[in-house]
């Protein structure tokens, strides 16, 4: 596993628990963190993050992350070994949404 595989864990494990712990309304518990690119000189971190929930409430949550995004860089800073912490850019991810919706097509059809 190449450095920068164990960086992007490390931070993907360290942001789920960061988020957990935000005390933001518009912050779903239903919120996960599906996975983390760091760029290779650690400036940037791209989150791919799954909430359930109607449009309204993924848009919610993603102004309430982009609005702690100070703290979160500061807590991963804190918590994960860095020469840099990184500036977070979060993006809804839909996978989780879809691999669900697949599931009840399936389970509809009888497969």
């Amino acid at each position: 596993m190449a450095r920068i595989d164990k960086i992007n864990e490390e931070v993907k494990r360290e942001l789920a628990a960061v988020i957990r712990e935000l005390k933001d309304a518009r912050i779903p518990t239903m919120t996960s963190v599906v996975a983390v690119n760091v760029t290779n000189d650690l400036r940037y971190a791209k989150a791919y993050i799954s909430v359930m929930g109607d449009e309204e409430t993924q848009k919610k949550a993603l102004a309430g992350l982009k609005s702690a995004a100070g703290f979160v860089r500061r807590e991963i800073g804190r918590r994960v070994k860095l020469r840099y912490a990184p500036e977070f850019i979060f993006e809804l991810d839909h996978s989780i949404e879809h691999g669900a919706h697949i599931e009840e097509l399936l389970r509809k059809s009888g497969l």
